[in-house]
């Protein structure tokens, strides 16, 4: 399986655990993020039954930065 499909496999799954990942209040109220294959970082929120991916970051950009704009 390629890169990108198990990226997409990956957030595919988040509909059955979307709560995971690290809080980040600190950037935006209601952010999480969580890295994939130690490259990835993927920002996003829950409301409801609804993931909504804001961004996602490759390798070492500075994300914090790009999310607290959004």
């Amino acid at each position: 399986m390629g890169y990108l499909n198990r990226v997409e496999a990956w957030l595919a799954r988040f509909s059955t655990a979307s709560e995971r990942g690290t809080r980040r209040d600190d950037i935006r109220p209601g952010l999480r993020t969580i890295g994939f294959e130690r490259r990835i970082t993927v920002a996003f929120t829950v409301s409801g039954d609804e993931v909504v991916i804001q961004r996602v970051f490759y390798g070492g950009q500075n994300w914090g930065e790009d999310l607290a704009g959004i």
